[in-house]
């Protein structure tokens, strides 16, 4: 029951290289936790490998499925983006980023070659990775008077939270996920607190 709870992701970027044909094909893949890191990682490669003449990538986020993107950077339509994408979903992981960063080798692959490079490519390179197992979790904003403070913070320490952003003054703000299977009692226990209002969001978020 609890493995429905819980996502795959990468723990840190790995790199991977295929050839074929004078071509070469460098497969960058990075844990990711938002279109604004995507963004970050496509504008550090792309001052690393100025001269490379495509950059392309997929990416997904979040596990309901809904946030992910292909982009094949000027090669023929689905010959890069898909196949990066579709062996993301065939390693079951999430909340990834892969890039693929082409230098030209004089000679045209055509489709089936670049799918099969694009596919290699990323497939190394998530090969690589050390995959690890995190709660998918309720993101929750609480607000709170400070004397209550350490009943609210004992309570997120007891059911495991991550606590992404908090403002600790007289009125307090805290962002945090609750991983999924403790939510609902957690959220009852922190509401039962006297002045603490807890709101909720993005409800099936992930890390």
């Amino acid at each position: 029951m609890a493995d429905n709870f819980k996502y795959k992701t990468p723990e840190g970027a790995t790199t991977a290289e295929f050839k074929d044909r004078g071509s070469k094909f460098l497969a960058y893949a990075y844990p990711v936790g938002s279109a604004e890191d995507v963004k970050v990682k496509l504008q550090l490669l792309k001052k690393e490998h100025p001269k490379a003449v495509h950059h392309c990538y997929a990416y997904r986020i979040g596990t309901d499925g809904l946030q992910y993107r292909t982009n094949d950077d000027g090669e023929p339509s689905g010959s890069a983006g898909k196949p990066i994408l579709g062996q993301i979903d065939s390693a079951g992981i999430t909340n990834v980023l892969v890039v693929v960063v082409r230098y030209f080798g004089g000679t045209l692959l055509g489709v089936p070659g670049l799918i099969n490079a694009y596919k290699t490519a990323t497939q190394d390179a998530l090969q690589q990775a050390v995959l690890i197992e995190k709660w998918i979790e309720q993101r929750v904003e609480i607000q709170f008077d400070y004397p209550v403070m350490g009943e609210v913070m004992y309570l997120l320490r007891q059911c495991e939270a991550t606590v992404y952003k908090q403002d600790l003054q007289l009125f307090c703000v805290v962002h945090a996920g609750i991983p999924k299977p403790h939510a609902d009692t957690y959220i009852a226990k922190l509401s039962e607190i006297r002045g603490v209002e807890v709101k909720q969001s993005d409800a099936g978020s992930t890390t």
